[in-house]
């Protein structure tokens, strides 16, 4: 199972960025979907989910802010990221929760895209 994000960049206080990651590989059914993020010296934390029937959840700090979707024809998630502040400046990972037989309940995570931004 591979994962590719792209869509991180530097932007500015109040600016926006797309977050995307495309998951392939042995791996037909996708039961979660989800963004972390980790800031230098800190944990990796959750940033939002999104399950199979699309329920999302989110964290705190950006809620109303960031709004987390699938394409599930595409095995695809994405993270509409608005109004940017710079405690957003992380990399960001894409995780997945398997639902294929073939590996259920694993998860997989993508190699992370720095979202910079500038104050």
């Amino acid at each position: 199972v591979q994962l590719q994000a792209c869509g991180g960049g530097v932007v500015q206080t109040g600016g926006l960025r797309r977050l995307s990651c495309a998951a392939s590989g042995d791996i037909d059914i996708i039961k979660d979907m989800g963004w972390y993020r980790q800031a230098p010296g800190k944990e990796r934390r959750l940033v939002a989910v999104i399950d199979l029937g699309g329920t999302t959840r989110y964290a705190e700090s950006v809620k109303g802010r960031f709004t987390i979707s699938r394409d599930a024809t595409k095995n695809t998630v994405h993270l509409q990221m608005n109004n940017l502040k710079p405690e957003d400046t992380a990399v960001y990972y894409c995780n997945v929760l398997s639902g294929d037989p073939r590996n259920y309940g694993m998860d997989y995570w993508g190699k992370g895209t720095q979202v910079t931004v500038s104050s």
